[in-house]
């Protein structure tokens, strides 16, 4: 639904004189109707404003994959309930099966287009128009609907899904299969985000709920539900003829010669003769703003106020669009210490690149994003993914150890992997055993009931050890002398953690106004694991006891801020920061991280590491003792002798699992009062046993972020249409490729072969 600001916009566009003329025409049915001169972040409001003016199913065809993603993103401002079809991957290539998310995206859009009088608003491209769907009548008759409360034989349906193509197994595991317990039914159809659990009475549908793969627990209940019974692989039509006659195509920066019903460009395309501009729609004029002039440059505070009071006082409606309602608050405070007035300025919440003006209706819309000085984030649009990225791992598969593959036996030591072999079994017949052999060539066969005895050689170095003998004590005494070294070991660590136990550190206060804001202006939605991790270190950072919390989590699904909320947290009470990394490159990203994060604060990040001279080393060593640092994000370089903090309050360790025993042990000599928080997507055997013994405490944060796709890997011969689908498709989304070639002195013929398939390519 829209909300009244958005219906006040949309209002005085489509009332404004140029606009209402164009719209009439469109209503008399001539065709096809020009808007020139709309500047690129203006044309989804104008998609919009014509959508919600003429009640019709509009396709807006975009020129490429990424200008329809960008023109989404905005168009969910104005027009929420907006559809996006998605191209299909590699659909002229043949062996390649297709995303199995996007097959059904496009296939759940496709059949409510067909089903559903709308009117819809479809954003898709001039190629996926292009592409073979299936034909129309075809799903039409192929979509069964299931209601609650309706009779229907369980038997007839099981007849219906074995006609479609369905697998009957015992579990619902992906689409295209059903399952039966009793009374109780659960189908996945082609189309669906999330299988469909339906539980009878008889013949009556006594329930239907959508329920989740992984865990098999209900999601939430439905009135109603469509299973798909055929067409999902059918290809006899094309997207193009779901284009009803009654519906309206809208080109944006269209080709010559488009079979549009209306288009939008940047440019003219009207007639001959003088342009237009009565209905131009203009980039907003609100001067140049770098990253933190907005909060630290007074006169360009004072330009801005000033150019807002001109708009006002022209009778501008002026809205300006926030990613977060933390960015909203912020933004008020700093217009209130700067005097500026925001009566009659709409601050709304959304997602907008840039800002537009539209002159004949009295409009200007704004971007946060520009004031700010920041780069919008422009995701890929949100994929309702129905699996999630599992964190499972799965069991050693012995299959796999190559001949000749050194493994190590719990109780006879270190062995060379022979082969997987039968041997007869004491009470007869055959069984499989591991065969290993140890020095002076003795033989062990191993059965697989005890495999678990055996596990792959880790080694550092390149050298090989030498093979146990079945024959000696050697490998037992290496054992007991692992044993007494662990022993020591722990007995070091516990009088390191028996000191932080007793020595109480510095507890932080609760939340601030500031913390508040600062967390609600993140630019994504966190995830409920996420969340969790972030309350858990912020409650241990207020407690007595010094913190010593693990964050365990894959890569992108959101450690780092939850580093940077407690590293805000800190600064907030006057305590400096560091942030350790294992690598240079890590360091200058995070970085380049706080620092933006925290621009609208007075909040100064620093970095140590071999990108600064000497000269700038020696400043912000000077600054972290002085204290005019509050962040200082570096490498091993932060434990040398000279680096002295006027007052530490957290250390963030990331990526623990590449610093070496030596370099922890001096962090906990170092840092034995200090808050500790570790991140890690892959932590060492050691530091999770402390974590799951309670030394360590410990989060994980395993959902995925909406936004986060699982890699595909596609395994095929050298084919030379794959490769440049693949890459035209990643250019189109502005993306980057990275080409791997196995061969050094013919790396330059493939070059030169690329850039003949690719010449778009740079």
């Amino acid at each position: 639904m829209q909300n009244a600001t958005s219906r006040e916009l949309l209002a005085r566009v489509t009332d404004a004189a140029p606009i209402a003329a164009s719209l009439r025409t469109i209503d008399s049915g001539e065709r096809p109707v020009a808007f020139s001169h709309v500047t690129e972040a203006a044309q989804p409001f104008l998609a919009a404003a014509i959508a919600s003016h003429i009640a019709r199913t509009f396709w807006i065809v975009c020129p490429t994959v990424r200008a329809q993603e960008l023109l989404f993103e905005s168009l969910l401002n104005w027009v929420p309930q907006a559809l996006f079809l998605p191209e299909a991957e590699f659909a002229a290539v043949e062996n390649i099966l297709p995303d199995p998310e996007i097959a059904a995206e496009r296939l759940a859009l496709l059949s409510r287009v067909s089903r559903e009088a709308g009117p819809h608003l479809v954003v898709t491209t001039k190629a996926a128009l292009e592409q073979p769907a299936p034909n129309l009548a075809a799903l039409k008759s192929a979509t069964l609907r299931l209601r609650q409360r309706s009779r229907q034989p369980m038997q007839q349906l099981l007849e219906l899904f074995g006609e479609a193509g369905y697998d009957r197994v015992p579990q619902v595991t992906t689409r295209g299969q059903f399952a039966v317990r009793g009374g109780i039914l659960d189908v996945y159809s082609w189309q669906a985000q999330l299988p469909v659990r339906a539980e009878f009475f008889g013949d009556e549908v006594d329930s239907l709920r959508e329920f989740d793969l992984d865990t098999q627990t209900s999601v939430r209940n439905v009135p109603a539900v469509d299973l798909l019974l055929g067409a999902a692989d059918e290809r006899g039509a094309y997207v193009r003829d779901y284009i009803g006659k009654a519906h309206l195509r809208i080109d944006v920066e269209p080709e010559e010669h488009a079979p549009a019903h209306v288009t939008i460009s940047d440019g003219w395309i009207g007639a001959e003769g003088a342009e237009d501009f009565a209905g131009a729609f203009h980039d907003a004029d609100v001067g140049e703003f770098a990253a933190g002039d907005f909060l630290l440059a007074e006169a360009k505070r004072t330009q801005f106020a000033a150019r807002l009071q001109v708009w006002k006082r022209e009778g501008n409606l002026v809205v300006i669009y926030f990613q977060t309602e933390g960015e909203i608050e912020r933004f008020r405070e700093i217009m209130a210490a700067a005097d500026g007035s925001l009566d009659g300025v709409e601050l709304a919440e959304g997602t907008l690149a840039r800002g537009f003006s539209f002159p004949a209706g009295s409009t200007v819309v704004l971007s946060a994003a520009e004031l700010f000085g920041r780069y919008p984030t422009h995701g890929r649009r949100r994929l309702q993914r129905a699996e999630k990225l599992g964190v499972h791992r799965t069991q050693i598969d012995f299959s796999e150890l190559n001949e000749g593959d050194l493994v190590v036996h719990l109780e006879h030591g270190v062995g060379r992997f022979l082969q997987l072999m039968k041997v007869p079994a004491a009470r007869g017949g055959m069984q499989e055993v591991l065969a290993l052999e140890f020095a002076d060539e003795a033989k062990l066969y191993v059965p697989l009931e005890q495999a678990y005895l055996v596990s792959r050689y880790v080694g550092v170095g390149k050298k090989s050890p030498p093979l146990s003998s079945l024959a000696d004590a050697k490998w037992a005494r290496a054992k007991k002398n692992a044993a007494a070294s662990i022993f020591d070991y722990a007995g070091k660590m516990l009088a390191v953690q028996a000191e932080r136990e007793t020595q109480l550190g510095h507890p932080f206060g609760p939340d601030t106004k500031w913390q508040s804001e600062f967390e609600h202006s993140f630019p994504y939605r966190e995830t409920p694991d996420q969340l969790k991790a972030i309350d858990a270190t912020k409650h241990d950072m207020e407690q007595p006891r010094s913190m010593d919390r693990l964050i365990c989590g894959d890569v992108g699904f959101g450690k780092t801020e939850v580093a940077i909320r407690a590293a805000f947290k800190a600064v907030m009470e006057g305590k400096q920061v560091a942030v350790l990394t294992p690598t240079t490159v890590l360091a200058q990203q995070h970085f380049e991280t706080f620092r933006q994060r925290m621009l609208d604060y007075p909040v100064r990040t620093e970095m140590l590491s071999r990108f600064r001279s000497h000269a700038e080393q020696r400043k912000v060593l000077q600054l972290l003792r002085d204290g005019g640092i509050d962040i200082v994000v570096g490498t091993h370089r932060i434990i040398s002798g000279d680096v002295v903090f006027k007052d530490l309050g957290l250390v963030v360790i990331d990526e623990e699992q590449r610093f070496g025993v030596l370099h922890k042990e001096k962090f906990k000599e170092l840092f034995k009062l200090v808050d500790v928080l570790t991140l890690s997507a892959t932590p060492i055997p050691r530091t999770l046993y402390l974590s799951l013994i309670g030394v360590k405490d410990m989060s994980t944060i395993e959902t995925p972020p909406l936004n986060r796709l699982p890699v595909e890997t596609f395994v095929c011969g050298y084919d030379e249409r794959i490769i440049r689908d693949a890459i035209n498709r990643e250019l189109e989304r502005q993306g980057q490729v990275y080409f791997l070639h196995n061969r050094v002195h013919s790396i330059e013929k493939v070059r030169t072969r690329i850039a003949e398939l690719c010449p778009q390519a740079r």
